[in-house]
Formats: structure tokens, C-alpha cells, sequence
């Protein structure tokens, strides 16, 4: 079990760790604790967490994890053999004391057709993208963080056929999908001793390697120039996701991640290959704990004189309406 390496080192807070209803432990510089349980962050008594005790035991962690964390490097994001993340920052970039954050690995993946049934998605909506799925149109996931990108994006990539080649990559190995030809692939951040490989590496090592889809687990850099370019090149049918705000904000984002990549490319260049490459935008939000998709656009081009994307708004839903 991944949390018996850690355990040892947090036993104030070993019954948090074990609980299969929390899905995060957040410890605040002042060592106060809340944790996140069914969407809803929530406060806890106060577990006597110490900032010696807790130093020593973050250092512990990164020492297992085959990391490090010091006052010279004072920042921790490494993950355990499941897929759960732990993060760490020390004083006095965090100002009070040490901030540790854990996020369990989500096991459990939803089907599209569970998601119907517990009314996360309506059955029309789920009839349509099934269909942009199978006719290889780009799909990019928007929304925020915890608001089920992955969720989504694991239940759609299922509809792909099984005569197809997927390549996935990913920061953080999260997506699972039950394919009979699958390659997975996953970044690796800078050690001491071993350099970073970063999803833009991936990405071009990928076309080498004969992908009839390409799947990324999060744009988040100057990667979308070069999944731009795959997709413009006989890889069509992605999915993606992307933070942002809204629909159209996930569409401005991916052209400004473009845009910093080391390619100068005309600002308007960008953004027309970028209208012509994206077909579809699903965005999702979380409010009150409840995970929703709100929008769904399709891309229909790019407005040059107004320097818009031009979309049409294929779904939407008042915010109590559909729950991831």
C-alpha cells in the first residue's frame, strides 16, 4: 500500500490518511487541518502536530519518495507509487510554518453510462460526444481544479475504438483506460542526478512511435504548439484538458501556451490553426461540492477583424444542474 511509506512519519494524522471518505488532508502553515470529504473542505481538530515533528517528517517523505526538501530548495511536489500526491512548502516561503497537502489517488473511474445514471451527465448530451469521440473530432476539457477533467476524459477516451493506437501522456500517470493497444507515457521532473523529461519531450518522441490518437493528460505549457501540430498532421481525435475558467477562456488559454513556446509564431496564426484544430470545448466547474459540466461549445472558427473565436453553444446548465 503506497500510504505505508509515509504513514511512519504522520501518525497524528495516520486516521485522515486511512479514511476512504477523505480525498485530501491540507495542513495550513499555522498547522491547522482541514480536509476535503464528497467535494466540501472542511476543518479539524487540531491533530498536535508539531513544526519540528512535521519538518522532520516531510524531509523523511522526500527522502522515501526520491526527493528532496530544504531551506536551499524549499518546495515539494512528488508522488507515491498509486498516483497520490504530496506536497510540501517550507518557511519562510510559507509564511507561519511548513503547508503539506495530500491528495489521495482516485481508484474508482467511472463509465460515461454510470455517470448518466447518477445524473452527472443527461443522456443526450453523453449520445453527442460519444459521437465526436468516434468521428475523431478534438476534445478539449476545461474547468478548474477537482472539478472532474478526468473523470470525464477517462469515460470518453473508452468509446475509442480498440483497433486504434493511443498514446497517453501525462505529468502524473491519472488516466486509465482499457484499451488493447495503449502506450503510457509519463514526464519526470529534474533530479540532481537525472534531467527533467517534460511533456514537450514526450510529445515529440510520440510521433515516432506510430499513435493513431494522442491523448494529454494536462496542456499547461509550450507542449500545445507541438499537440497543435500533431493534430494538424494525421492525429486527429484528442482529448485533452486545460484549467481555465470557461469555455471560451480554455481556448485563449491554449493560444497563449502556444504562444510561449520557443516557435514564433504571428498571433494571429495561432490562434486561426487553433479554430481549425479544436472542435469541441467541455467546460466543468465545482460548486458546493457538487462537479458539473456547464458548457459544451463547438468551435466554429476565428473572427480575424473582431480577434475572437467564433463558437456555438451546443449545451448548457443552470449551476444545480449536472454533477460530476
Amino acid at each position: 500500500m503506497s500510504f505505508d511509506l509515509i504513514l511512519p512519519f504522520l501518525r497524528p494524522i495516520e486516521h485522515l490518511i486511512l479514511d476512504p471518505e477523505i480525498s485530501e488532508i491540507m495542513v495550513n502553515g499555522d498547522r491547522r487541518v482541514f480536509i476535503e470529504r464528497d467535494g466540501r473542505i472542511e476543518e479539524i481538530p487540531s491533530p498536535g502536530l508539531q513544526e519540528r515533528s512535521l519538518q522532520a517528517a516531510v524531509k523523511n517523505i522526500a527522502r522515501i519518495l526520491g526527493d528532496d526538501i530544504s531551506e536551499e530548495r524549499p518546495m515539494l511536489d512528488s508522488r507515491l507509487p498509486d498516483g497520490s500526491r504530496v506536497a510540501a512548502i517550507f518557511p519562510p516561503c510559507s509564511i507561519g510554518g511548513t503547508t503539506l497537502s495530500i491528495r489521495k489517488f482516485q481508484a474508482r473511474h467511472f463509465t460515461a453510462e454510470q455517470l448518466v445514471q447518477i445524473g452527472a451527465l443527461p443522456s443526450d448530451l453523453l449520445s453527442i460526444l460519444k459521437h465526436a469521440v468516434e468521428s475523431r473530432q478534438n476534445i478539449l476539457i476545461s474547468g478548474g481544479a477537482g472539478t472532474g477533467k478526468t473523470t470525464l476524459l477517462n469515460a470518453l477516451a473508452n468509446y475509442i475504438s480498440d483497433e486504434e493506437r493511443l498514446v497517453i501522456i501525462e505529468d502524473t500517470a491519472e488516466i486509465q483506460v482499457s484499451k488493447p493497444n495503449i502506450v503510457r507515457l509519463e514526464a519526470r521532473r529534474g533530479q540532481p542526478e537525472m534531467p527533467a523529461v517534460t511533456i514537450r519531450d514526450l510529445l515529440h518522441s510520440t510521433l515516432r512511435l506510430r499513435p493513431d490518437r494522442i491523448l494529454v493528460g494536462e496542456v499547461r505549457g509550450g507542449e500545445a504548439f507541438d499537440l497543435l501540430q500533431a493534430l494538424n498532421t494525421g492525429h486527429s481525435g484528442s482529448l485533452s484538458t486545460i484549467h481555465a475558467n470557461s469555455a471560451s477562456h480554455a481556448l485563449a488559454r491554449f493560444a497563449s501556451l502556444t504562444l510561449q513556446s520557443d516557435i514564433h509564431l504571428p498571433y494571429t496564426a495561432v490562434r486561426l490553426n487553433l479554430a481549425e484544430t479544436v472542435n469541441l470545448i467541455v467546460h466543468l466547474e465545482r460548486r458546493q461540492g457538487v462537479r458539473r459540466v456547464v458548457e459544451v461549445d463547438v468551435v466554429t472558427g476565428y473572427g480575424q477583424a473582431q480577434d475572437q473565436f467564433q463558437t456555438r453553444r451546443l449545451y448548457s446548465t443552470e449551476k444545480s444542474g449536472a454533477s460530476l
